[in-house]
């Protein structure tokens, strides 16, 4: 994570913090910042015990619910196997929870006002433990799927939440080390939850990918109970956009639907046209009625703005281009190069503690280098690393080439996320930076989703559909000799999508520097 200097939404100038886009939990979203408390009351013992209690549980809850998420991503060959599910069923193991999750984030967000934060995150903790729980005993694939979407829904009203009760409970002048170190959690969660799903998928059992999480979620629960204060409501008027909401449902759903099935439809089938063409026509729907609702998902008019136009975009393209890396390359050495899921969770370590370092090392470097320029190199970084990928890694695996590649990515996404945050910031009148972090948020998780869905699709589209469902369950190798050699060619052929993805997203970055420098000369 990254510290650097913004306004917030009040006006008040606060810390904004970075995290890697190469990680599988999205960015928290931060509320306001309380006003500056009388000097009599820092450091008050009442006041920072209820801070540190507060902080024991969003800390321990937000580390349990990313490991889950990180886990899966290098486990998913060996749930396949013990589903004996599908190519499409694979897919929505993952996309289920992360489409769920992206669209409900905005409206937990807007409902826990009306109900209480405090009551909404010992809900969303409640619901994430079942959610768990059940999908231990899933008989099949496509339970497995509705209890991801359970687990979806209690995780929504967990990361809407956690930041406001740290900030609530926190004395201003205090605020940033007890939000460092709930955000590290999430680092701790990115660091050992490829290796922790490795281990229990190969050495305990798939289901205890599930079920270790449940005695930390009631322990989290009960624990919650007892140090959560009650945080008074907003009183605001509550209002959601509700035709935005469904729009964004729908048309993301149609799109996700129809990658997902051209792994067994191929892209010539009926549903899969009808769901591209679907959410064709629903995105520019959901476009214009945001320029007509009151309290909109999306405030088209900051478009107006391009140098944030340009950088929005970049911050979606680069979503897209490096957030499913992990589950390629763990596909890969997995499926491609016959490792366990212990050893690949091992192998994909370097891009997790390189974007710790170089996030973390990020604002030391904005003393020199501008956060415009920082985007640029983020994603330069990233690119390279996806060429290295590309050309230097084939039908056998070359450990040395997939290590520099990670450690690249890792380091392009650690100098990316925090500059880009400030560059679109930054410059955002006081009164619209909620809406335009909420913006940032939405696109960038957006993002996240169809990269996994665009991983999974191309992937699989050079091999026969008989043979795809075996590249998610990581046996490939096992069954066809041809197979393999076409998977490397799908490997292939996904590493240059996101190579050229990426590189939309550094064109994005020039234009938003460009932008910037030309509104500085103005101004």
């Amino acid at each position: 994570m990254s510290w650097s200097t913004a306004a917030r939404p009040d006006g008040l100038e606060q810390p904004v913090i970075g995290t890697s886009g190469a990680t599988d939990s999205p960015e928290p979203a931060f509320p306001a910042v309380p006003p500056s408390e009388p000097a009599t009351s820092r450091d008050d013992p009442a006041v920072m015990r209820e801070a540190w209690r507060t902080l024991s549980v969003v800390g321990l809850a937000s580390m349990f619910s990313g490991l889950s998420n990180s886990a899966l991503n290098v486990a998913l060959p060996a749930v396949a196997r013990e589903y004996d599910a599908s190519a499409t069923a694979s897919s929505w193991i993952l996309l289920s929870f992360m489409l769920t999750q992206t669209l409900l984030m905005v409206s937990f967000g807007r409902l826990a006002d009306l109900f209480g934060r405090r009551s909404m995150y010992l809900t969303g903790l409640a619901v994430f433990t079942v959610g768990n729980l059940l999908a231990g005993f899933a008989p099949d694939a496509w339970w497995l799927v509705a209890c991801r979407v359970l687990q979806a829904a209690g995780a929504a009203m967990l990361l809407t939440n956690s930041a406001a009760l740290v900030t609530g409970a926190f004395p201003r002048h205090r605020l940033g080390q007890g939000m460092g170190i709930y955000l590290a959690s999430f680092s701790v969660a990115q660091l050992l939850g490829p290796t922790l799903g490795g281990f229990l998928a190969e050495h305990v059992g798939v289901q205890w990918l599930f079920w270790s999480n449940v005695p930390v979620g009631i322990g989290c629960l009960v624990w919650g109970v007892v140090a959560l204060r009650p945080v008074p409501r907003s009183g605001e008027r509550l209002s959601l956009d509700v035709p935005g909401n469904l729009l964004a449902f729908l048309g993301l759903g149609c799109g996700l639907v129809a990658l997902s099935q051209v792994t067994s439809l191929g892209w010539s089938d009926p549903l899969v046209i009808g769901g591209l063409v679907a959410f064709a026509v629903l995105l520019p729907t959901f476009i214009l009625v945001e320029r007509r609702v009151r309290d909109p998902l999306m405030d088209t008019r900051l478009f107006e703005d391009r140098s944030f136009s340009w950088g929005l975009s970049a911050s979606f393209l680069n979503a897209i281009s490096n957030f499913g890396v992990v589950l390629l390359v763990s596909l890969y050495l997995q499926a491609g190069g016959g490792e366990d899921a212990l050893s690949a969770g091992w192998s994909v370590l370097p891009l997790a503690v390189s974007a710790l370092i170089f996030s973390a090392a990020s604002g030391f470097f904005q003393r020199w280098i501008e956060a415009h320029t920082l985007t640029v190199l983020g994603n330069a970084a990233t690119a390279a690393g996806l060429a290295v990928l590309l050309l230097l890694t084939g039908a056998e695996v070359n450990d040395a080439a997939v290590m520099a590649a990670l450690i690249l990515v890792g380091a392009g996404s650690g100098l990316f996320m925090p500059s880009n945050t400030q560059v679109l910031l930054a410059t955002m009148p006081s009164e619209r930076l909620g809406i335009a972090n909420g913006m940032r948020l939405m696109l960038q998780n957006t993002g996240a989703v169809l990269g996994t869905a665009v991983i999974l699709t191309v992937l699989t589209t050079p091999l026969p559909f008989e043979l795809r469902r075996y590249v998610f369950s990581g046996t490939i190798s096992e069954v066809s000799a041809e197979g393999r050699l076409d998977l490397v060619t799908g490997y292939h052929w996904t590493a240059f999508t996101l190579l050229l993805v990426c590189l939309g997203a550094m064109a994005c970055s020039l234009g938003a520097r460009h932008a910037g420098l030309r509104a500085s000369r103005r101004g």
